[in-house]
């Protein structure tokens, strides 16, 4: 098995829907890049989330953070790096970096957990957490 890929790199364009009347991405869509970052991850990794809920596994946030250091605006080419900084059986940690070339513009942490159909608190399978990483974060 290929070692877990821990760390992703997107490029993201802002779109003009993304940002507000100033001409700034709105603060909430930082949240959906992220979202787009661990996805992503997940995806490199040869695990599609949509699979993932096929099976009956969903991730939830059960916490987020995000710091804002400069705007992004319309047009910008955006590079977002997302790091697993710990995972395990029930919970996964990712950290942000989003940039503009080379300037930080946001950085951020969210904390998932893992649950069933019935929304409480499940395991991964084996399988999934080999090809996660767990352990060897």
């Amino acid at each position: 098995m290929t070692e877990p890929i821990r760390i992703c790199e997107v490029e993201i364009r802002v779109r003009y829907t993304e940002v507000d009347a100033m001409g700034y991405v709105h603060h909430a869509r930082y949240l959906m890049y992220f979202e787009i970052g661990r996805t992503e991850l997940l995806r490199r990794n040869g695990v599609r989330y949509r699979d993932m809920e096929r099976l009956g596994f969903f991730y939830v946030v059960a916490g987020v953070e995000c710091r804002f250091r400069a705007p992004a605006r319309y047009d910008d080419l955006l590079t977002l790096t997302t790091t697993t900084e710990k995972l395990t059986r029930v919970r996964v940690e990712h950290s942000y970096r989003l940039e503009r070339d080379g300037e930080l513009l946001a950085e951020g942490h969210t904390l998932l957990a893992c649950v069933g159909r019935n929304g409480r608190p499940t395991g991964l399978p084996e399988e999934l957490l080999e090809r996660l990483g767990a352990g060897t974060v």
